[in-house]
């Protein structure tokens, strides 16, 4: 029955239990009440302090670690009955993070860096022809416009003080435009002191990655994204057209230069401080890690893309322009022009192909790169075989001065020049591939130089949001983890499941707010992670805080433990092993505008991003079979195989029911079970988000820790009306109410509606 106290009412009628509302610090001491009997009292007390409060101070220290990370912690905890008889204590905590700002301020100095970078890369391509030259400057003119844009942004976001979250009225900042908005970790920590068993149960609650302040008249970035390929290819006649795969190819290529070159050079390095040292096993591991560089360095362009790119540039340059000039003069008939014109305008196609460029030069440039290692390999071999006192053989590469005995002697000396050859190899082999992709992706540009820029700058926003969520989900699923050795496995070995549970409309500017939270969430596959040592004895003041490096299309998050936690890790996370995440996003509508869409409208971007994520969920679920064992995953009480949650969840997905939200119960009930991090989000992750996690609270608070199934809807009003969610209304808005209006929620399904007298005006 309900507990009848008077001294914590919730609403003056109803009344779930007990429940204490705190606004601590985590790891404060906190007061419970009880109205049971004394012996029951007594027994809980015991419980309550020797369970959860002590498990709570102990949590302190972890959480310690997360003082860059979590801020203003908000608490509330009830007492609910359970089916058996029992209580259990529900900790309901809700917290800021400061990753809201400090991703995005690392991000765009990336940014600036990067589209610096390729303004000078712009300026090396060398003597272009008219055309291209007049396009180069063009590109270059806007690129400079959007590093100032970005400068500002920066300088703007470095004077911000205050808050660590952006509220929900700071949508249209323009200052603010690259912070999530109302960024927040929702935890429940639930202990049942009867059983003694406990969970912990996080949910990322971020605003729908979006542009705001760039407005949706147009739809959002997957609708532009395809409007501009195709006007790319209808300019084909005006540049070279290359199609979206070989734009990502181009980038990769680049990526893969800018990643790979400095580990070269500083192997190379480590190899002749091995030598000089006459160290066998420094050598031997050097070379080891050295060839496993070079030839995904090799492996990089072999795609057929750098050759014709190369081409496409040679006929760039004025001298080729001259020549064909000369041969119209000579062909007054224009024969050569009808060619060229034909060459142009057809289809892969439009990229060039001329018979006096030596292709084969670009191969032997490429393929030195490989002979040189090898000729390094056999150099170290020949040293170490003399070393003890093997027969000796004579490397074939070793240069004609270099005598046997000489280099077997000094190991600095016969590898030197081996070294020196293969960096000159290396060298020239950028030169040429970047050259060539930078004019590939010069032409991304060529129909309409402006809106392709506009669409670069709304990409990098929604990405910056998106991204700043990732890391807070992620530091903080590994810190929670961190003893977990099955989760720490999957982890290195399969990777990280990401779900986002997205409750956007697909009318009017939500389906525009849905197709940038689409693209964003698909670009977080770029984004890898390196968790590393803090030396925090030789820097008592140094930051936890994660540190992003890299590039547009490959960035690399690092985060970093102190060194009493970084030794529990595995072996491969403590080599460096790169921790990928795998994002999947399901969508499902529930407001009375998704009512408008499914009557009146077209609802069918929402279908296809959940059949596209359900592959992508799939996917990695298969890998995982292959690769880990099901040891690796939590216990839950309830025992249902995930084989038919798949099942299930595929069939909502195929069934095109109105606002079928059983899709998103079971997609986040699959992505918990594969230890995976959970995302909800709405307009602003402030009304129907809280509606979504109030219910997701209870639903496992029911099939896992068995509440009664008669205080299930008190519960869930409680949690709604007194919890952390009213509290994040009040955050946003100034008022603890949900922006919902009457009408709105009579479109809702059942279960989102809030309690009576904790909604109000409609949210803006």
């Amino acid at each position: 029955m309900l507990d009848s106290s008077e001294n914590c009412p919730l609403d003056g009628s109803s009344k779930v239990g007990t429940i204490v509302v705190s606004n601590l610090k985590m790891g404060e001491n906190e007061k419970e009440e009880t109205d049971q009997t004394p012996s029951e009292a007594s027994r809980e007390k015991s419980a309550l302090s020797g369970n959860v409060l002590h498990r709570t101070v102990n949590d302190a220290g972890k959480f310690s670690l997360l003082d860059s990370v979590l801020k203003n912690i908000i608490w509330k905890v009830y007492r609910l009955p359970t089916a058996n008889g029992k209580w259990l204590c529900v900790r309901e905590q809700m917290a800021e993070s400061t990753l809201s700002f400090h991703i995005p301020k690392q991000l765009i100095e990336l940014f600036i860096q990067e589209d610096s970078r390729r303004l000078q890369d712009l300026k090396e391509l060398g003597e272009l022809s008219a055309h291209w030259d007049t396009l180069r400057q063009n590109v270059t003119i806007h690129y400079q416009q959007m590093i100032d844009s970005y400068q500002e942004v920066l300088t703007e976001l470095n004077k911000f003080s205050g808050s660590s979250f952006k509220p929900s009225c700071s949508r249209g900042e323009k200052k603010l435009e690259f912070v999530p908005v109302n960024l927040h970790l929702q935890r429940m920590q639930i202990q049942n002191s009867s059983a003694k068993t406990d969970g912990i149960y996080d949910v990322v609650t971020i605003g729908a990655p979006a542009a705001h302040i760039r407005g949706f008249r147009n739809g959002g970035l997957r609708r532009q994204l395809y409007r501009f390929e195709g006007e790319k290819r209808n300019s084909a006649y005006q540049y070279i057209y290359y199609s979206p795969e070989d734009t990502t190819k181009a980038k990769e290529v680049i990526t893969n230069i800018y990643r790979l070159q400095p580990r070269i050079l500083s192997n190379t390095d480590l190899l002749l401080s091995a030598a000089k040292q006459n160290s066998s096993d420094s050598l031997k591991d050097s070379l080891k890690t050295l060839s496993e560089i070079t030839e995904q360095f090799v492996h990089t362009f072999e795609d057929q893309l750098v050759r014709s790119a190369l081409l496409a540039l040679h006929k760039a340059r004025p001298s080729y322009i001259n020549k064909k000039c000369s041969t119209l003069i000579r062909n007054p008939e224009g024969t050569a022009e009808a060619s060229e014109n034909n060459e142009r305008r057809s289809s892969k196609d439009s990229i060039p192909h001329h018979s006096e460029y030596d292709e084969e030069d670009w191969d032997r440039v490429w393929v030195n790169v490989g002979k040189s290692l090898n000729c390094i390999i056999a150099m170290v071999d020949r040293l170490l075989e003399h070393s003890d006192n093997k027969p000796e053989c004579e490397p074939k590469c070793l240069p004609p001065v270099q005598t046997a005995s000489s280099a077997c002697d000094n190991w600095y000396e016969g590898l030197y020049p081996l070294v020196v050859t293969l960096k000159d190899c290396v060298s020239e082999v950028i030169n040429r591939a970047k050259k060539a992709m930078v004019f590939v992706l010069l032409q991304d540009c060529g129909s309409n130089i402006p809106q392709a820029l506009a669409l670069h700058q709304r990409r990098d926003v929604v990405f910056s949001q998106a991204l700043a969520g990732l890391v807070c989900g992620f530091v903080i699923k590994l810190h929670t983890c961190l003893h977990d050795q099955g989760f720490l496995l999957q982890l290195h070995t399969v990777g990280l499941l990401v779900q986002f549970e997205g409750l956007l409309s697909t009318y009017n500017e939500e389906i525009g707010m849905l197709e940038d939270m689409s693209v964003a969430i698909t670009d977080l596959q770029k984004v890898v992670f390196k968790v590393c040592e803090a030396h925090l004895e030789e820097n008592a003041n140094a930051e936890l805080s994660p540190i992003v490096t890299g590039i547009r299309d490959f960035y690399m998050v690092e985060v970093q433990l102190p060194s009493k936690l970084f030794e529990v890790l595995p072996q491969e996370i403590k080599d460096g092993k790169l921790l990928r995440v795998h994002p999947v996003f399901f969508n499902i509508g529930i407001n009375e505008q998704q009512t408008l869409a499914e009557r009146f409208g077209d609802i069918s971007l929402q279908e296809i991003i959940n059949q596209e994520n359900f592959k992508l969920l799939d996917i990695y679920y298969k890998s995982f079979q292959e690769k880990v064992s099901t040891d690796c995953l939590p216990q839950f009480q309830t025992q249902i195989d995930l084989k038919q949650l798949f099942q299930s969840l595929s069939e909502n997905i195929q069934a095109r029911k109105r606002k079928n939200v059983e899709i998103l119960k079971l997609a986040a009930s699959i992505c918990r079970r594969l230890n995976g991090i959970r995302f909800t989000s709405c307009k602003s992750a402030k009304d129907r988000t809280s509606m979504s996690v109030t219910l997701e609270q209870c639903v496992i608070l029911q099939e896992e820790h068995s509440l009664h199934p008669d205080y299930f809807v008190r519960a869930l009003d409680c949690m709604r009306r007194e919890g952390c969610r009213i509290e994040n209304a009040q955050k946003n808005i100034k008022c603890r109410k949900y922006a919902f209006n009457t009408i709105q929620l009579m479109a809702f399904p059942k279960c989102y509606r809030p309690p009576d007298g904790t909604y109000g005006k409609a949210d803006t």
